[in-house]
């Protein structure tokens, strides 16, 4: 019924930019939170940035002055913006929307991951 639709990974160097974008569609009435996660190998997935409806974000320690998260209602996008990138941001991005459809159900949504690799 809801489809996330994710884009923008791949492979820079270290300290340059790149910007995740993840676009639901289907059947939404309303959606709350957006956020960010990511799994990096052998390690277990961590939440990266998370925005609410009301645009309050919060940001792992790791990630604080480097990346934002943002959203754009009208088009049920969540984007990350991510700059001065490290080799330790190389990882799996999934995106996350909590999403309620016209039948009222309500639950969470992942996108299909998008690989993002920091290498010189």
């Amino acid at each position: 019924q809801v489809q996330l639709m994710e884009s923008g990974g791949g492979l820079v160097q270290p300290g340059e930019s790149l910007r995740l974008s993840c676009a639901a569609s289907g059947n939404i009435f309303s959606i709350d939170d957006m956020g960010w996660y990511r799994q990096a190998p052998g390690k277990q997935r961590e939440l990266v940035a998370r925005i609410t409806n009301g645009g309050s974000t919060n940001y792992a320690d790791s990630v604080k002055g480097r990346f934002t998260i943002s959203r754009d209602n009208a088009k049920n996008t969540v984007i990350l913006q991510m700059i001065s990138l490290k080799p330790e941001d190389t990882a799996v991005y999934y995106c996350i929307q909590q999403v309620q459809t016209y039948d009222k159900r309500y639950r969470a949504y992942w996108g299909q991951g998008t690989q993002v690799t920091v290498s010189s």
